[in-house]
């Protein structure tokens, strides 16, 4: 509902606008001092305000007003009106933030034209908020894999909590997928969630960018902590924020509060803080690179975020989650995948991890010509896949230069490490798909000193690790 909060010492005004605007279906409210005027706007926030510059008996004028609603409620339109105005205080009030000026006696005509204009404004600025509060970008966490539940078990037991949480992880694991799931499943869900691309933000202007600005040429320019009040502020990649910036983001931390640039006033906020980063940040701190009363500050619940290496048993679900998602939003040809795709999937390298798998799937359905389910043949080559032309098989060069029996030996023993990482460990679900007896497996992987588990999956042993060689048989 549009709400219009009049403020003007003369009663007969401030009701002949009251009884204009709500002519034309509007919703008012009346004040006659600042105390009012203050009181009234912190127990509603209006859609717009109409605001005497001189006010009889009170602590503030309009302008002192206008000052702390700016500060405060940025995004609220004011408009000044002033039976005693001139171009100077027409001037001063719009350098302060006024959306208009507006001289007694008005023009009935004029101010409602003016006080529409502000209305629309007004309108913009609140669905342009509430765009940002719905900064829904993909919060959805997908997997079952050992690894994926330790992730999920963690992830729940901080929702219920307000600390911070630092997020590590390779890049493209999906840290800021679960950094929106944190806030989605928080009490603060219907707050902002913002995102700080601290590698992406010019060092220069980074200050600028997260604590916004004020000047008379400018009005006030709210910043990414001040947009963020309320809800999360997500530092992603922390580690590249400036040394400077640093030092002023942990006194937030500590105050809960900051100036904007050229600004003298100190604006609170209320924030939940997650970070992210792909590197070492104690090596970082030890390099002076970053600075260590922030780190504990940030640290203070770690969570590790796996690679897709990591949990190559989700490949599957995750590639059809894409693909779903893709047909959905893009409204590209849903398609599935087939078992030989599936296995090359789970099979290949993933240094981009969770969002290289995503780009893959979107690559295939752009491209692709057919409708059925995707073959392994449709998927990149430079995904590393390592097949050739008409199915031959591109030989390492090591590999190349070994005899007959020393290579053959070497390639089962990388493919059957491969498939036991691919399921995790699972010796059954591995014997089942290399056409196995689950004896003859272990045999196999005995004879090769192939060491099984079903949490970390496999690895070869050292040549003087009996005891290991005896667990795989």
């Amino acid at each position: 509902m549009s709400d219009i909060l009049i403020v003007d010492d003369e009663r007969d005004i401030r009701e002949l606008i009251s009884d204009i605007l709500q002519d034309e279906g509007f919703t008012t409210r009346l004040a006659g001092n600042s105390d009012d005027c203050m009181k009234a706007v912190e127990e509603q926030q209006p859609s717009l305000m109409i605001l005497d510059i001189w006010l009889k008996d009170s602590q503030m004028d309009g302008i002192d007003i206008l000052k702390c609603v700016k500060r405060d409620y940025p995004e609220v339109p004011v408009v000044i009106i002033s039976g005693h105005g001139n171009i100077e205080i027409a001037v001063a009030a719009i350098k302060q933030g006024a959306y208009d000026f507006i001289e007694k006696p008005f023009n009935i005509d004029q101010l409602m034209v003016v006080i529409r204009r502000a209305m629309e404004t007004s309108r913009l600025r609140r669905e342009n908020t509430e765009l940002k509060r719905k900064d829904v970008g993909p919060s959805e966490m997908v997997g079952g894999s050992v690894s994926f539940k330790t992730l999920m078990g963690q992830l729940e037991k901080v929702t219920k909590s307000n600390g911070r949480v630092m997020l590590t992880g390779p890049a493209g694991a999906g840290k800021e997928v679960a950094a929106r799931y944190i806030h989605a499943n928080s009490a603060r869900a219907s707050a902002p969630f913002v995102t700080v691309g601290c590698a992406s933000i010019e060092p220069e202007r980074m200050e600028e960018v997260l604590f916004g600005r004020e000047g008379a040429d400018r009005g006030v320019e709210p910043g990414l902590l001040e947009q963020a009040n309320g809800g999360v502020i997500y530092f992603d990649e922390v580690a590249d924020m400036p040394l400077g910036t640093q030092s002023k983001i942990l006194r937030v931390l500590v105050d809960q509060q900051f100036l904007r640039v050229g600004g003298s006033a100190k604006v609170k906020v209320d924030l939940r803080v997650i970070s992210s980063t792909n590197r070492d940040l104690e090596a970082e701190i030890a390099a002076e690179r970053f600075r260590q009363e922030l780190f504990h500050r940030l640290n203070v619940v770690p969570i590790a975020v796996p690679s897709l290496e990591d949990r190559r048993e989700d490949i599957p679900v995750l590639a059809g989650y894409f693909l779903e998602m893709f047909h959905k939003t893009q409204g590209l040809q849903l398609r599935t995948l087939s078992d030989e795709a599936v296995a090359m999937l789970q099979t290949m390298v993933w240094p981009g991890n969770v969002r290289q798998l995503r780009n893959m799937m979107e690559r295939v359905l752009i491209l692709g010509e057919g409708s059925g389910a995707i073959e392994a043949a449709e998927l990149p080559s430079d995904g590393g896949g390592g097949g050739g032309e008409e199915g031959r098989v591109i030989l390492s060069g090591t590999l190349a230069t070994m005899p007959l029996r020393e290579a053959r030996e070497a390639f089962e023993r990388e493919y059957l490490l491969t498939q036991i990482n691919r399921f995790g460990g699972n010796i059954s679900r591995t014997a089942q798909f290399v056409g196995m007896e689950r004896s003859a497996l272990h045999r196999k992987l005995k004879s090769l000193g192939v060491v099984t588990s079903n949490k970390s999956g496999a690895r070869v042993a050292h040549v003087d690790d009996e005891e290991a060689v005896e667990e795989a048989g």
